[in-house]
């Protein structure tokens, strides 16, 4: 038996909190061993690793006998590629290094036994698919060619003799059954990625020539009406508690190795660690091991070639190493004559504490404008101005009057002023408005941010704290929404 699995992992150490709970995790190469065990494939793809964008491990009783990156062949600059790029005189080679450059796609081509002894040619695909955000419409077009050159890629390996299996996150639900709220999706079926997966898949039970494409969707084969099968969620409305979601994982084969081999497909939504789950197949065959990696295999890579396992490695030593030390010593004390005489400077030039002190009690203005006794120099020719103009001298009772209508006056303005910087504080400790209570379930709301770019982008609101699920049921999410005061 050959078992694939499939897993868009929305990061490498995202599976890390859902898979390996015991203790904390920097995704140490343990760490990703126990997560390929616990889903036990002889080959895993992963898509949307943050690192590389796909990602194949194969089993040593798995290893391929060639891998390639891309779809294109621009990228295939190593021995050991698989070949069979098909007819795309319809792409420019700019457009090629485009659609490639994302890191989307990884193949890899293994040597299979069938129940019968025949050995066979299997290619896997493993794609991360585009996906179309709604502010960058031109993405779509991206999507489509994409799509475009995925399928002839594929169907040139299928008529040079290869099976193929398509697996990963096409980004796509494929019919109505497939997503959470198709019916209000305006023209669901009328959209171009849909219009592709239909041309491109076959349909055992359909009778109607339409949908008599070269790969088949082996989940809707062996579970052709099975409902609230999904396997991707939205996180930022919880939709996953209330399984409210849509199916954009596949495994595609071609329709000769389904009908012959496949056993089981099979989806993993009990498998946490991403807004997706895994996905997978099991087909009677077993895999027959190249003798040797392709060069394209990590391990030989530099940084994976074991070379340097000690850190005495990564030292030189140098010649004439008295020579050096003596230098460093010199240039070290260099350094420190410079900042002891640095410190110096500063010190001369700040005043020293006693000096500051004894500055308080010059009362009279005019001791401010006389000369330093540190540099009675500094300024020979400066005449001080006449100051006694400037000063009036008052009787006892105009002083003491004075003195009465300032402390009437201070204590009145103290006191207003006392009052605002209380009604301040007041608003400040007060804390937030209460939060408010939903219309649906009269209970505490969740405050939001407004992501989206437009007049609206930063502001905070309020909606149901529940998860999103069908609008029929009455534990989902409410219609509540109330927008925050200003801040």
């Amino acid at each position: 038996m050959l078992r694939v699995v499939s897993w868009n992992v929305n990061g490498i150490r995202s599976p890390l909190q859902g898979l390996v709970k015991e203790e904390p995790s920097n995704c140490t190469s343990g760490d990703m061993g126990r997560i390929l065990d616990k889903l036990d494939g002889d080959i895993v793809c992963l898509q949307e690793t943050k690192v590389t964008s796909v990602a194949t491990f194969c089993k040593d009783s798995a290893t391929p006998v060639a891998a390639e990156e891309g779809l294109s062949g621009l990228l295939a600059t190593q021995n050991g590629y698989i070949g069979c790029y098909g007819n795309m005189d319809e792409f420019s080679r700019e457009e090629l290094r485009a659609l490639d450059s994302e890191g989307r796609a990884l193949l890899t081509q293994h040597k299979i036994r069938t129940e019968e002894g025949k050995e066979k040619t299997l290619t896997l695909i493993n794609v991360y698919c585009p996906h179309v955000d709604p502010g960058k419409p031109e993405r779509l077009a991206f999507k489509m060619r994409f799509y475009r050159l995925l399928q002839i890629r594929a169907e040139a390996l299928l008529a040079a003799g290869s099976h193929v299996i398509i697996l990963g996150d096409l980004n796509t639900a494929h019919r109505p059954i497939d997503h959470w709220d198709a019916v209000n999706v305006e023209c669901f079926e009328e959209d171009p990625g849909r219009k592709w997966m239909d041309g491109l898949l076959s349909d055992l039970e359909c009778q109607d020539g339409f949908h008599i494409g070269p790969f088949i969707d082996t989940y809707r084969c062996f579970q052709p009406k099975q409902e609230r099968a999904f396997t991707c969620w939205s996180t930022v409305t919880g939709a996953r508690h209330l399984n409210y979601g849509s199916r954009l994982d596949y495994v595609l084969g071609d329709k000769n190795l389904v009908i012959d081999t496949f056993q089981a497909s099979f989806l993993l939504p009990e498998v946490m660690g991403s807004d997706h789950c895994p996905v997978g197949a099991v087909l009677s065959v077993s895999s027959v091991p190249a003798k040797q990696c392709p060069p394209l295999c990590t391990r030989f890579l530099p940084e994976f070639a074991g070379t340097q396992l000690k850190i005495l490695q990564f030292l030189v030593r140098l010649e004439q190493d008295s020579v050096y030390k003596q230098s460093a010593l010199q240039l070290g004390n260099q350094i420190q004559v410079q900042k002891h005489q640095s410190k110096a400077c500063v010190r001369s030039t700040r005043p020293r504490p006693s000096q500051v002190r004894s500055s308080r009690g010059q009362k009279n203005l005019k001791s401010y404008f006389q000369p330093s006794s540190n540099c009675p120099q500094a300024f020979p020719n400066l005449e001080l101005p006449n100051l006694d103009g400037f000063v009036t001298p008052k009787t006892p009772e105009e002083v003491m009057a004075k003195v009465v209508v300032q402390t009437k006056a201070s204590d009145s303005e103290a006191k207003d002023e006392k009052e605002v910087q209380t009604s301040f504080w007041k608003s400040v400790l007060g804390g937030p408005l209460p939060v408010p209570l939903c219309g649906g379930h009269k209970e505490p709301c969740v405050m939001r941010t407004v992501k989206k770019p437009g007049p609206n982008l930063g502001r905070h609101f309020y909606i149901c704290a529940r998860p999103q699920g069908p609008p029929t049921d009455p534990s989902s999410r409410c219609n509540f929404f109330l927008w925050s005061r200003p801040s």
